[in-house]
């Protein structure tokens, strides 16, 4: 489900004529948890999967960016636009003249700090308890279907009639919800395995870990893969292939993206012109570094730039 969800807030024209807000409910505690869940009317119908996206992102040196990250999509349900509708009071709603096609897009992030109250005093002894601990080593993207009790909780966000402080006080019990069991289905990796077999062993797994590091210490410097295979001790092959298991991503995606947040760093805070962040990432011309930064945001470099600067 690729950027299935993201599809819902770009600027794709094509997607967004298909779709008008029904209702939409966000609420952020910085440093804490943010929620976001939209109700779409379509107006036709859309090919997407019903499914559970899960991110764990973990960066052991910026460690308040850590973040845990639940994300829903149901295409199936529908909606009456009528209140107290007498049809929609019975058992079956099938004959509601006024039930229209819904789409539910349903976002939730949890820091490490909101997550840390589930873990004191708490002996760690799966993968489960080291995610919500933030001492799983990895960051990692798992896809799995909705399942019947998901749906219900996430349907409840919708259709409740708490209002005030009642209301923050089901939310919050909802969400607990999902999160319980969205990591009830989270295996873990020694009952798993691993596809590449290598992995198996611990000293080839911290390779690829210390390759990572070294890609991030020469965000200015580009290194070519056979020069970090060489480092690392670890043949070419096994490298990308070990890399792209463990991460997720390819090297060169993972380098191209910490090299524009970097950027992106530069330009906000250092308030750097575009051609010391070329150089200073090591961009051997201005074009070239403005192409990467354009295809990685989706923005010209210049369009960034404080104007007070």
């Amino acid at each position: 489900m690729k950027n299935q969800l993201n599809s819902f807030k770009s600027d794709n024209s094509e997607v967004e004529s298909n779709l008008n807000v029904v209702h939409t409910k966000h609420h952020d505690i910085p440093g804490s948890l943010l929620y976001s869940f939209t109700r779409y009317h379509t107006t036709h119908p859309i090919q997407i999967d019903e499914s559970v996206v899960m991110k764990y992102h973990f960066d052991q040196i910026n460690s308040p960016n850590n973040c845990f990250e639940l994300r829903f999509c149901i295409t199936s349900n529908r909606y009456c636009t009528q209140k107290d509708c007498q049809e929609c009071d019975k058992s079956t709603t099938k004959n509601c003249f006024y039930q229209l096609q819904a789409v539910d897009v349903f976002i939730f992030r949890f820091s490490a700090t909101f997550l840390t109250q589930f873990t004191q005093n708490v002996k760690l002894q799966d993968q489960k308890d080291e995610v919500l601990a933030f001492k799983y080593p990895f960051s990692f993207t798992r896809t799995f279907p909705l399942c019947s009790r998901k749906r219900h909780t996430l349907e409840g966000l919708f259709n409740h009639n708490f209002t005030g402080c009642l209301e923050n006080i089901f939310i919050n019990a909802k969400i607990q919800e999902l999160l319980l069991y969205t990591l009830d289905c989270l295996s873990n990796d020694k009952e798993e395995g691993f596809s590449c077999k290598f992995l198996d062993n611990q000293s080839d797994r911290e390779k690829i870990i210390n390759a990572r590091e070294i890609l991030l210490q020469h965000i200015g410097n580009p290194i070519t893969i056979k020069e970090l295979s060489r480092k690392v001790a670890i043949n070419e092959c096994y490298l990308k292939k070990g890399f792209k298991e463990i991460f997720g991503t390819t090297i060169f995606e993972f380098y191209q993206q910490q090299r524009m947040e970097h950027a992106k760093y530069l330009f906000y805070n250092k308030g750097l012109s575009v051609t010391d962040v070329s150089f200073l990432l090591g961009y051997s011309s201005i074009s070239h570094f403005s192409t990467a930064f354009k295809k990685h945001t989706g923005l010209k470099p210049c369009e960034l730039l404080n104007p007070l600067t």
